[in-house]
């Protein structure tokens, strides 16, 4: 997805219409490939990576065919992102949006019914939220490709561009492996800290943990939109030989996302309690999750300015720098960090949740001095 807007960014902006639709299909067609393999893969495997999260016997058993389904239905969830990577490098984001909006809302109507039945219907469970979500998924995914197929003044696909072109699989390839790792590196450290509060606080802390991140990552999303539109934007105006413009777009992108994320620390520090009271009735969940998000909210800023600056690189065709960087971050300072304060200093979850922001504030400010430098003007794609 990080490839397919870069490079569709810049042919766009360089007026090559051809090149970009190009690019598009090649991605597609490495996509396809992709997921095929993740999606057996995590079907056959999906046992063994509950346990490995430190799930409970019982927790293994019901969650192991949720796990399979949402596996095996991967494909979906990656051309979602894919393509509407490819829409927001050609500057469609609304048509992105779109896709995004169909897929949620089908999700959660089905949400309700196919997990507590409707009239005779007992309902599938947990089960029944993995369907849900890879039918929410798939009908957005037919949304975009009738678009893509349909052709606009944007991308424009025919038939000979569904044969593999090497050159620009190789490009492709050029950038999205370290962009691969950017998400490998980060979502590998998520995973730790996962493992790591099942661990000390069990599955009491894993479900205020769980909530907690779920509304992180529901109020981070504007800011994603705004880091991904500075992406598109950088690459366009590197594509139209304007750097000038691409600089100041990316800094505008950063002080509305400030602005932002601003109000959004207001509401996890002020308005936590409410939030995790919609989601359990268990108070001591509720009690975890409120300190969680309070921890999590006090970085919120720099989670907004690490955003801009790490997807401006990735626009620009550098993607192993954030890569980089993120592994220095995660791994290098996360990670350790919270065994430290977890574990040593006996901080129990509270400790593994005050690495988060810490983490990302080193993060966001090693981005933002690496931006800064000016490297990313001259990369070629």
């Amino acid at each position: 997805s990080t490839a397919a807007t870069a490079l569709v960014a810049r042919r766009t902006g360089e007026k090559d219409q051809a090149g970009a639709s190009n690019a598009a299909m090649q991605v597609i067609l490495i996509g396809l490939l992709v997921s095929m393999v993740l999606s057996i893969a995590g079907f056959l495997m999906a046992e063994q990576m509950l346990r490995f999260m430190g799930a409970t016997e019982s927790v293994v058993k019901e969650g192991v065919t949720f796990t399979r389904i949402m596996f095996g239905s991967s494909s979906v969830i990656m051309f979602l992102f894919l393509i509407n990577g490819i829409f927001r490098g050609a500057g469609n984001a609304s048509l992105a949006m779109k896709s995004l909006w169909i897929a949620s809302l089908t999700n959660i109507v089905l949400d309700p019914l196919l997990i507590y039945g409707f009239f005779n219907f007992d309902g599938f469970g947990l089960k029944g939220a993995a369907i849900a979500t890879s039918i929410g998924r798939g009908l957005g995914v037919i949304y975009q490709i009738f678009h893509l197929l349909k052709g606009n003044e944007y991308i424009k696909i025919n038939k000979k561009m569904m044969l593999p072109d090497w050159k620009i699989i190789g490009s492709i390839l050029k950038l999205s492996w370290p962009a691969t790792f950017q998400f490998i590196i980060a979502s590998g450290s998520w995973i730790i800290l996962t493992r790591l509060i099942a661990e000390t606080g069990g599955t009491t802390a894993s479900a205020a943990y769980q909530i907690a991140i779920r509304n992180l990552v529901f109020f981070i999303l504007p800011g994603w939109g705004l880091s991904n539109a500075a992406a598109t934007l950088v690459g366009q105006n590197l594509g139209a030989n304007d750097v000038d413009r691409a600089n100041k777009s990316v800094l505008l992108c950063m002080k509305y996302n400030v602005y932002f994320m601003s109000v959004v620390t207001c509401i996890f520090l002020f308005a936590s309690k409410y939030l995790m009271s919609i989601f359990t009735g268990n108070a001591q969940i509720i009690e975890l999750g409120t300190n969680a998000m309070r921890i999590i909210g006090t970085g919120f800023i720099f989670y907004g300015i690490g955003m801009v600056m790490i997807q401006s690189l990735n626009g620009a065709g550098d993607t192993t720098t954030p890569t980089i960087i993120n592994f220095v971050g995660f791994w290098v300072f996360q990670i350790p960090l919270a065994y430290i304060l977890t574990k040593t200093l006996n901080l129990g979850m509270n400790g593994t949740i005050i690495a988060i922001p810490v983490a990302e504030t080193v993060i966001a400010l090693s981005a933002w001095y690496v931006f800064k430098k000016g490297k990313w003007k001259s990369i070629k794609i």
